[in-house]
């Protein structure tokens, strides 16, 4: 299959491409496509360019478009009179292959940019009966996610990229309602379209789910979120396909490139060091023990709360005793054979160093430390 992409270096275009070129490449195999050649034109290529791949593609993403004009006449332009183009050289060339076209929700509504993209559907639309091809007309939302422009047409963006770099962001109307799609459902919308199995389709409308909505206020909330979670260490909500998730993906994307490293704070004397890495809601957290050679750290027990400890340098010795027995229960622990180590409740505990070496430990608690009721009593083993 030979694929043209319009509109290939733009933010949709760009995720599109590189997930097909996965394909193509056999580096995604979780789709059922035989790629052979992905035709990419925007606004550096030329017409010669265009008339080439309309004479051989078997598959049209019509990505090109404009949204932010210098003059309104750029809107139909770009919207209405570029898809007439694209639809008129596939005629020239006998092409029945199949387009999708990124329209926007704005196509039903009266202002210019609606208008012009609702021209560029019909010009499709009649294309389509036409040529009897077939034809996927996507009425987007507002898209967030990856390589999107920030400072733009994108508030999502515009917050990521600003609240990453310690700008400030505005916000008119904090209870205004944003409908979000989010760039990677939509490329698997996509490559859904081009096998032949589209998702949803409403009165010849096609559509991407999930559409998250949010209010501004609590879109700019979670955002700010992701800058504090490096001196809260609180992980964001990452159930699969929850907005949180995908937010955090984009807001990773626009960090400043100095700024990928954050430091922890090390509760550090003379036996080692102590550290918290990561905190959730619902999973406990996660944090890294050093011990020096000989030192003995532990030495309590917890009603409710378990660990689990996982040695991954140097040599250990984990001993347990029954807070009601006097019975030693011993495990030998080594960086060299990774092992995690539960440590039940009732049973107190301690983590021994015997090797030469610092001993380095992760360890998991099933929920976050709460000085004001830590769960933790001292006694020795």
């Amino acid at each position: 299959m030979k694929i043209l992409i319009t509109g290939a270096n733009g933010f949709v275009g760009k995720n599109l491409v590189s997930t097909l070129k996965n394909i193509k490449g056999g580096k995604d195999k979780t789709r059922n496509i035989d790629i052979e050649d992905i035709y990419s034109y925007d606004v550096d290529n030329t017409i010669e360019d265009l008339k080439k791949y309309t004479s051989d593609c078997d598959f049209v993403f019509h990505l090109a478009g404009i949204n932010r004009p210098k003059d309104i006449s750029e809107f139909y332009q770009g919207n209405a009179t570029f898809t007439e183009t694209l639809c008129s050289l596939l005629e020239e060339h006998d092409n029945k292959s199949p387009i999708l076209i990124s329209s926007s929700i704005q196509a039903s509504k009266d202002n210019d940019y609606g208008k012009s993209k609702k021209e560029g559907e019909e010009y499709l639309l009649n294309h389509g009966e036409k040529m009897d091809s077939k034809v996927y007309i996507y009425r987007l939302a507002n898209l967030f996610g990856k390589w999107c422009r920030p400072n733009y047409n994108s508030v999502t963006a515009t917050w990521c990229y600003n609240v990453a770099n310690g700008k400030d962001i505005q916000i008119n109307d904090p209870n205004v309602e944003l409908p979000l799609c989010y760039i990677d459902d939509v490329v698997n919308e996509f490559l859904n379209a081009l096998e032949g199995h589209p998702t949803v389709c409403k009165e010849g409308i096609y559509e991407v789910h999930p559409v998250h909505h949010v209010k501004l206020g609590e879109l700019a909330d979670i955002i700010k979120s992701f800058k504090e979670s490096r001196g809260t260490l609180n992980v964001p909500d990452m159930k699969e396909g929850s907005l949180e998730k995908k937010l955090y993906s984009t807001y990773l994307s626009y960090l400043p490139k100095d700024k990928f490293s954050y430091p922890l704070k090390m509760n550090t004397d003379q036996r080692g060091s102590f550290t918290e890495f990561l905190k959730t809601e619902e999973y406990g957290q996660v944090s890294v023990n050093v011990s020096k050679p000989g030192i003995t750290k532990g030495q309590h027990w917890h009603h409710s709360k378990n660990e689990k400890f996982l040695v991954v340098s140097g040599k250990g010795l984990i001993q347990f005793r029954d807070i009601y027995s006097n019975e030693i229960i011993e495990y030998y622990v080594s960086g060299d054979k990774l092992e995690v180590i539960d440590i039940p409740t009732g049973y107190t505990h301690n983590i021994i160093n015997i090797g030469e070496t610092d001993m380095v430990t992760i360890m998991w608690a099933n929920e976050k430390f709460d000085p004001e009721h830590p769960d933790t009593y001292y006694e020795e083993v």
